[in-house]
């Protein structure tokens, strides 16, 4: 099974101050769009998302289909594979992808320990 990208979503107060603390700690805007509250960062291989009022978690987050700089891999294992290999060990979806579609899908699960993980596909 490959997951692909891994980063953590940080739900932030105030994503400009996030922004300044996290680029003194040696971190680049990878992606994202500030003016929607959102940002992707990156250090070295260390990948953080900032989100502000989006969600009330932090989210261990994965996207198949990318590496650690957001560019497509040539061989990944599809969502909605991961999904059913998941399904088929016993765990628990709280959102699922539909498994009759193609492309974009992302589906949420948790930890033991409540954590949320979000599996999302951009391609």
């Amino acid at each position: 099974m490959k997951l692909g990208a891994f980063s953590v979503s940080l739900s932030v107060k105030d994503i400009h101050k996030s922004k300044l603390f996290y680029e003194n700690l040696g971190f680049q805007v990878l992606g994202g769009d500030i003016t929607q509250n959102w940002l992707i960062m990156k250090n070295e291989s260390c990948i953080i998302g900032l989100f502000q009022g989006m969600f009330e978690k932090n989210i261990l987050t994965f996207n198949p289909g990318w590496n650690e700089n957001g560019e497509n891999l040539n061989s990944f294992t599809d969502i909605r594979d991961i999904q059913k290999q998941l399904k088929a060990k016993g765990i628990k979806l709280l959102s699922e992808a539909d498994e009759t579609s193609e492309g974009p899908a992302s589906f949420t699960i948790e930890d033991p320990d409540g954590n949320p993980i979000l599996i999302d596909q951009h391609r």
